[in-house]
């Protein structure tokens, strides 16, 4: 099960090299797989994804109608239709509040200057098929396009025998424009490149298997992304006022993802620690993904005994962790320390479930340590901006020779030329 180590300087950093060993695990035989799909549509386009569909999901390509997603709508529980579109009005009003808008002021030197911010042209959104087929991950990567004002969503996911109706119908609920039943690296290459019906896109978001995160890597670049995700993970920060009941409910939602995902708790009390290490144990029991969960947490979890709760945000951190849960007796006061988190959780009634399906912020974060310099997938995502100036002669006049100077230290003495021919006599 599950170990608790003494934070000593060394056990920690042992653990914490342990997760990130994790994230850095690549297959060779997987990228030259890949390499030849990217290669092949890009020369063949779609003759080269039928080709591939056929041969990885035995059947072909195809559209989905709107008509189909409106009967998926139809088809879907009402309790669950009720929470997809609460969902999605809460992931819509936290993105508009936070949606950058164009703007322009007058410079120091009287020129005007500013920046237009436009919504990207087509955005693709990839949904895995199957068991990994997350109906809150269609509302978490579609809505914040749609906010932003993204053209056409362009939706693949594979051409399973029986398409997942929830999934269907939370794009419905976000307003994808097209939905395509295609997937695995050969979607990635089509929307890479454009391949027939299925067009060339700006940016790819969205989770999926190890050839679709291989693909996603090689096709950054000619396209942009939104991350390529490591195994899932949380981290707790708890002291002796938390509930080891909790706790150990929070750890399990993560450890349930797969045998690589990583639960860690950090807190000040041993007795905590041991009572936390119990109810993993009893909840585990009853659990459906126990295997699973049995090997997350003896592999890649651990509760760590931190001196203060100074020690355990410098630690935190450190490892920088996707989700940031902390539960004490004055969590907030811990927050203006937290430097790197995906996403932090504030108090007991603020699980960790509640950012992956409701509150609004989005589930598409940082992990693996990236989110030292990543952040969340968010309306920011699906923008882009233009720089604008515009200065009369007057304006142009007061900085003419001061831009020459630059250019000519440069040696670019064109650029000082176009300058200089507009103020001779």
């Amino acid at each position: 099960m599950i170990a608790i180590l003494n934070a000593d300087g060394k056990a920690e950093l042992d653990q914490l090299n342990a997760m990130r060993a994790r994230a850095a695990q690549t297959n060779g035989e997987i990228e030259r797989a890949v390499a030849d799909i990217m290669r092949n549509v890009k020369e063949k386009g779609l003759s080269a994804v039928t080709e591939y569909s056929l041969r990885f999901d035995h059947a072909e390509p195809y559209e989905i109608s709107q008509e189909t997603l409106e009967e998926a709508y139809r088809s879907c529980p009402p309790e669950l239709v009720a929470a997809m579109e609460h969902a999605a009005a809460n992931i819509w009003d936290y993105n508009e509040k936070l949606l950058a808008r164009t703007m322009e002021w007058t410079s120091p030197d009287g020129g005007r200057v500013g920046r237009v911010v436009r919504g990207l042209s087509r955005v693709g959104v990839y949904v895995p098929g199957g068991t990994a087929a997350y109906p809150s991950s269609v509302l978490m990567n579609a809505v914040p396009a749609k906010v932003a004002g993204v053209e056409e969503i362009v939706m693949v996911t594979p051409p399973t025998e029986n398409l997942n109706q929830a999934v269907l119908a939370a794009a419905r609920i976000a307003g994808v424009d097209r939905v395509i039943a295609v997937g695995g690296a050969q979607a990635v290459a089509a929307l890479t490149s454009g391949a027939g019906f299925i067009p060339r896109v700006d940016k790819l978001v969205g989770p999926g298997n190890a050839y679709v995160a291989a693909a996603k890597r090689m096709a950054y670049g000619a396209l942009d992304i939104d991350m390529v995700a490591g195994p899932s993970e949380v981290l707790v920060i708890a002291d002796e006022t938390a509930n080891p009941e909790y706790l150990a409910a929070d750890l399990l939602s993560q450890a349930e993802h797969d045998k690589l995902a990583s639960a860690v708790l950090l807190t000040t009390s041993m007795e905590l620690a041991e009572k936390v290490k119990g109810e993993l144990a009893r909840q585990t029991a009853y659990l459906e993904r126990r295997e699973i969960i049995e090997a997350s947490l003896r592999d890649y979890g651990a509760i760590i005994v931190c001196g203060s709760l100074d020690w355990a945000v410098e630690l935190a951190n450190e490892i920088a962790p996707e989700h940031l849960e902390i539960v004490t007796k004055d969590p907030r006061a811990l927050l203006p320390g937290i430097r790197n988190a995906g996403a932090v959780f504030l108090g007991e009634w603020s699980p960790e479930p509640l950012g992956d399906y409701m509150a609004g912020p989005d589930h598409v974060l940082p992990t693996s340590g990236t989110a030292r310099f990543f952040s969340p997938l968010s309306v920011d995502s699906f923008l882009k901006t233009m720089s604008v100036l515009e200065y009369d002669r007057a304006t142009l006049e007061k900085v003419h020779k001061q831009v020459i100077a630059f250019a000519e230290t440069e040696h670019l003495t064109a650029h000082a030329n176009s300058i200089r021919v507009r103020f001779e006599d």
